[in-house]
This record gives C-alpha cells, sequence and structure tokens, in this order.
C-alpha cells in the first residue's frame, strides 16, 4: 500500500512539471550539473584536497582572489600529497620529474584554455604564450627561436648596456647620496626602476626603440600602470570564473583596450603597430633585431604584431620581478651581500670588468661564480613566475610514475604545478633548510657519492622556472644577460638599505606574475 502510494506521488509530481516547462528546464539542468559534478568528483577520487575541492570551484577561487594563490597551491602539495586536488577536474603537482614529463619536447598534454586564454591581450587572438594547439604553438615558436637567442641580433648586448648605464645614472644623479658623505640620499622606489629599465630593454631590443622610461624616470603613458592593473582585472575574472565574458561578441570589444587609446595599454598597442608598420618599409637586413629575425622567418599581420606584443609585456614583467626579488634578498642577507660585493669588487680589480661606466661583458658576468649561486638561490627561494600552467592529460589519461608509485590521471584532467613547492619548500632535493636564502648550497662536492647526481638534478629543477621542454620561455637567454648584469653594476656602484625593512615592499600574485611596488630603498654612491 505504501509503496501504491509513492508511485502515484510521483505520477502526480511527474504530471504537474510536464505542465511547467520553465521548471522542468531548471531541474534539468540542475540535475544535469549535479550528476557531471558527481563524475568529475568520483573519477579523481584517489587524489586528496581542501574540504571541497571535489564538488566545487570556490576554494580555487578564494586562492586566485587572495593575489596568494602560490602558497596556496605550495600548502596544498605539502599536506595532501605530490599530486593533490584544488578544483573538481584539476590537480596540481609538486614532481619535478611529473611535471618534466608532463612538459616533454613531444609531450601529448596541452595547454589549457581555461588558464591560457585569460591571458590574452585581445579576445579571441592568440600568441606563442597563449596558443593552446600544440602544433600551432610550435610552428610560432619555430619562427621566433632565432630572434630570442640572439643569433640575429648582433646588437643584443649592447643594447642592454645602454639601458643599464641609464640605470646606473639615474641613480646616481637623482636618488644617491655622495660617497663618505652625511648628506641625506632620496628614498628610492627600486620596484618602479627595475619596470623601467626592463620595459626599456625589451622594447628597444624588440621594436628598435626604447620607451624612454630610464630617461622621463616616469611611466611614459601609463604604459606600466595598465599592464598592472589589467593583470589584476585578469585575475580577478579568472577567479570568478567569468572571463569568458571578453569572447562575447560586441561586449568583449567593448570591454578592451582600444589602440584609439590616448595613453595605457591601449596606447601601447598601437605604438608597437606604429613600429612594425614602418619597419615593414624597410629591408630586415637595415637593423637585425628580434623584430627583423621574426620577419624573416615568415611572422607577418596580426600574427608578427601578437608576437612582437606578447615580448614586450612577458619579457618586461618577469626580468623586472626576478630582479626586486634578487635585491631584496641580497639587502636583507647581510652575509650574501658582504661576500656577493667582495667579488664583485675583486673582478673589477682583477679588470675582469671595465671601468666605469663600462659594463661588464655577460660572459664575464657568467663567470663569477657567487653571482651565479645568488641569481640561482634568490629566483629558487622566491620564484619570480608562480603561473598555474594548466595543462590538459590527453584522452586516455596517462599513467605516471610519482614517489616511486604509478598514479592513473584520467583524461581531459587538468593539472598545473605549484612553483612554491617545487623549488622554495622542496627539502627531498635542496634539504632540510630549503626555505632559507643560502646561495652556498650551490657549491656540491661532485667527488662526493652521488653529488655530481644530486648537482644536475638541483640545476635541473632550478631551470624549470623558466619552463621546461616544448614550453620553455624563449626570452630566458634575455633575461639572464639583463640578470647578471644589472645585479653586478648596482653593487659595484652603490650600497643599498631598504629604508622599510619590517614592510620592504607590496607584492601580489596576478594571474601568476608577481605586481610589486613601494619597494623603498636609499642609496649611497660608492668611492
Amino acid at each position: 500500500m505504501a509503496l501504491e502510494s509513492e508511485l502515484y506521488a510521483i505520477m502526480d509530481l511527474l504530471k504537474y512539471l510536464s505542465q511547467q516547462p520553465l521548471y522542468v528546464a531548471v531541474f534539468g539542468a540542475v540535475f544535469f550539473f549535479a550528476v557531471g559534478r558527481f563524475r568529475q568528483y568520483w573519477r579523481l577520487r584517489q587524489f586528496r584536497g581542501p574540504f571541497g575541492t571535489g564538488l566545487s570551484w570556490l576554494w580555487h577561487s578564494r586562492a586566485v582572489i587572495s593575489g596568494n594563490a602560490h602558497r596556496y597551491y605550495g600548502e596544498v602539495t605539502e599536506k595532501y600529497g605530490t599530486i593533490a586536488r584544488v578544483a573538481p577536474n584539476h590537480l596540481v603537482t609538486s614532481s619535478p620529474e611529473l611535471w618534466a614529463h608532463i612538459n616533454a619536447v613531444r609531450s601529448p598534454y596541452a595547454r589549457s584554455p581555461w588558464y591560457y586564454h585569460c591571458a590574452r591581450f585581445e579576445p579571441g587572438k592568440d600568441n606563442v604564450f597563449t596558443e593552446c594547439d600544440n602544433d600551432k604553438h610550435d610552428a610560432r615558436r619555430k619562427k621566433m627561436a632565432s630572434g630570442y637567442s640572439g643569433k640575429e641580433n648582433p646588437m643584443l648586448e649592447s643594447s642592454i648596456d645602454t639601458h643599464v648605464k641609464e640605470l646606473v645614472h639615474l641613480i646616481r644623479s637623482k636618488y644617491a647620496a655622495p660617497a663618505a658623505s652625511t648628506s641625506v640620499s632620496k628614498p628610492m622606489d627600486m620596484a618602479s626602476k627595475m619596470q623601467y629599465l626592463t620595459l626599456d630593454v625589451i622594447s628597444h631590443v624588440g621594436l628598435g626603440q626604447a620607451f624612454g622610461d630610464l630617461k622621463a624616470d616616469a611611466d611614459v603613458n601609463d604604459y606600466l600602470k595598465s599592464s598592472e592593473e589589467g593583470l589584476m582585472i585578469g585575475n580577478m575574472s579568472w577567479g570568478l570564473g567569468i572571463s569568458w565574458i571578453r569572447d562575447v561578441p560586441i561586449l568583449g570589444k567593448a570591454i578592451s583596450p582600444s589602440e584609439k587609446d590616448e595613453r595605457g595599454f591601449g596606447k601601447m598597442m598601437a605604438h608597437t603597430r606604429k613600429s612594425i608598420e614602418d619597419r615593414m618599409l624597410k629591408s630586415t637586413e637595415e637593423r637585425s633585431d628580434m623584430l627583423s629575425s621574426f620577419i624573416r622567418h615568415g611572422l607577418s599581420g596580426e600574427d608578427l604584431f601578437h608576437e612582437t606584443f606578447e615580448q614586450i609585456l612577458a619579457g618586461s614583467d618577469t626580468t623586472a620581478a626576478s630582479l626586486r626579488i634578487i635585491m631584496l634578498y641580497v639587502m636583507s642577507h647581510p652575509r650574501v651581500y658582504a661576500k656577493l660585493q667582495a667579488e664583485v669588487d675583486g673582478a673589477v680589480k682583477a679588470g675582469i670588468a671595465p671601468a666605469s661606466p663600462g659594463v661588464i661583458s655577460d660572459a664575464e658576468a657568467r663567470r663569477l661564480v657567487y653571482l651565479g649561486a645568488v641569481v640561482r638561490e634568490a629566483m629558487r627561494v622566491h620564484p619570480p613566475v608562480v603561473n598555474l600552467f594548466s595543462r590538459v592529460v590527453p584522452k586516455g589519461g596517462d599513467i605516471v610514475t610519482v614517489d616511486g608509485e604509478e598514479v592513473f590521471l584520467p583524461g581531459d584532467t587538468l593539472i598545473g604545478y605549484s612553483a612554491w613547492s617545487m623549488h622554495r619548500n622542496n627539502k627531498a632535493l635542496y634539504g632540510e633548510d630549503a626555505h632559507v636564502f643560502r646561495p652556498e648550497r650551490w657549491f656540491v662536492d661532485e667527488n662526493e657519492p652521488g653529488g655530481s647526481e644530486r648537482l644536475a638534478r638541483m640545476l635541473k629543477t632550478n631551470d624549470m622556472i623558466f619552463g621546461y621542454g616544448r614550453w620553455l620561455c624563449l626570452g630566458k637567454v634575455v633575461a639572464m644577460i639583463e640578470i647578471h648584469k644589472v645585479i653586478f653594476e648596482l653593487l659595484r656602484n652603490f650600497d643599498f638599505a631598504l629604508t622599510n625593512p619590517h614592510e620592504p615592499w607590496t607584492i601580489s600574485n596576478t594571474l601568476g606574475l608577481f605586481a610589486i611596488g613601494n619597494m623603498w630603498v636609499e642609496v649611497t654612491e660608492r668611492s
């Protein structure tokens, strides 16, 4: 009797719903959403993560919007394992071996549009960083490799030297107190000066003409301000899951920067397009630089514009973050500061570096072992780029080995990496004090049992800061030339001290890049 009553009740409910099409549609949508979400939960049930990550994206949204997503990812892998769950269909790993496998040159994994398309600067248009089709990405990369490597840009190093000299001159003439003087220096925001330098360098080597921020000691046309604001908006929309709005016809274009804008991001786009159009009227042999190399290797039209503009954005932000991080860790560790400056002074005394205002060559700077260790260690303990870099597991899934055990990754699962735990907190590789800034850890005795193998693993893992395999950063060569030269010349010419050591800077993670400001320092000229 009870069963008969329940059947009648169900029939009455179905009859009522059949007369309410809107309710049916809503009920159906909710039902299919719930079923889909449960399937996602079930297929990744073996991977642990914070409460709710198996059914909801809320935890991940909170991490992204906080501006500290890199720390959230780090804590997850440390608490829940080398592969952990951060959302219903998203995993994150701290394993260098697994990440190298995922990013191998012939890897079947692909970039995830869910993440990378948020980094587009124009709706629906890709560049080498945002392109998610592996074949198209590889084709683009092949056309650009020579330009980034410096092989077709004989003026690359001298162009960088020009702006390193401008930086030294700016600090000496406007901010530094004279040597052995009781006068007070003018407080200098090192964060902005590093950004001026890197933007001038990349616009010079990329477009043939620097934007002129260092000479003006200002953010000319608000390029940097607009770029930072754009990253923050992009980070917020990605975290909230509404970045798809930019791909809506008409609406997306209306809320995006325009080349008709008089200042900011749109103005920078217009400047880049004008530089390209002017260059297209001339022979690429007249001036050999990145842009000329791109043209010679077959980039043209919108592809040429997007790749050229992308190199300016990516090449400026990431290198500036690296320089700020290195200088902060050097200034906040007196022992390291003294030792590094002694090596710099020794190089000057030995004639390895030309007399000021000359700039040390890249080849000679790379031979300074402590400088190299400081650069590696600072970028290890505080990676300058902490993108999630979401990849898509190939259909059919993949069996991988992690911590000595075989693990199955279901197809179409998203998986990214935790820079914080792979580099900063990797005790298994770097020792129990992995979180400590100690450049000496790179001086491994290769004659000790297992020493050479351990150093090789350390170097390989550390190099992954610039990506790996198929997605290795094209701009690594240019960035490393800048970094070694700038650190050497700053410590050769000046003494620096943090103005507010209790709060040395403001910093926020936006789409995996660091927005850094208010890095106030006091500068004294060295005799």
